[in-house]
């Protein structure tokens, strides 16, 4: 055999090797993964996590979130459009994943807003990514710019300075961390639909995987 013949041989032979690692081991976290859910675990759905949707709801969205990732930000309205085109059916818990710089912060100012209702951390999540591009600026994070964008949501900004501080807080942001290791989240946004991962991200993904969901929860 020639010289380049063995070269492509034997490349194609690593390529192939890598390729069924991968599946390997994307099948391997799948099974892992059903297994959390299938044994009841609440590794995906913690009481204390903010919600949205009916608590009957069949169809299970849990998303991995970071107020600083523009993917995120991106996704937010599509995910609330599913919800709509969808109600009673989809119920929508995010679990935070503060992986940018300063998102912590940004957190904190969340659930401060949420401990004075339900309606006004929905109001100041989107006040916060509707200004995202100017207090999570790429290398140059302000994450104390928030404030600045919640004078219009109704908000008791002085009381949510004071809660933010709360350990409730902490607690909630140490239990996500502790999930999202056991859950192998490495990046943002992450979906799990009834506990089983997005497969492949993207809108129509997830709303045919959603929608997928559903049929088999409603059939």
């Amino acid at each position: 055999m020639k010289k380049p013949t063995i070269v492509i041989a034997s490349a194609l032979v690593v390529a192939l090797v890598f390729g069924g690692g991968a599946y390997y081991y994307k099948a391997q976290q799948a099974r892992e993964i059903s297994k959390l859910a299938g044994a009841g675990e609440s590794v995906f759905v913690r009481a204390a996590s903010p919600a949205l949707g009916s608590e009957s709801a069949k169809v299970q969205i849990v998303e991995f979130f970071d107020p600083a990732c523009e993917a995120c930000r991106m996704m937010y309205p599509y995910v609330k459009s599913l919800m709509r085109a969808n109600d009673g059916k989809l119920r929508l818990t995010l679990r935070y994943a503060t992986f940018h710089e300063g998102s912590d912060y940004v957190v904190k100012v969340l659930e401060a807003a949420r401990m004075q209702g339900q309606d006004l951390y929905w109001k100041t999540l989107e006040a916060i990514l509707a200004n995202q591009a100017t207090w999570a600026e790429h290398g140059r994070p302000n994450p104390q710019l928030v404030w600045d964008y919640l004078g219009g949501t109704g908000l008791d900004i002085q009381k949510a300075r004071q809660d933010m501080n709360d350990p409730r807080i902490a607690e909630l942001l140490k239990q996500d961390a502790k999930d999202l290791a056991t859950l192998k989240v490495n990046k943002t946004p992450s979906f799990f639909i009834n506990g089983k991962p997005l497969t492949e991200f993207g809108q129509n993904q997830l709303r045919v995987q959603v929608e997928n969901e559903i049929r088999i929860a409603y059939q």
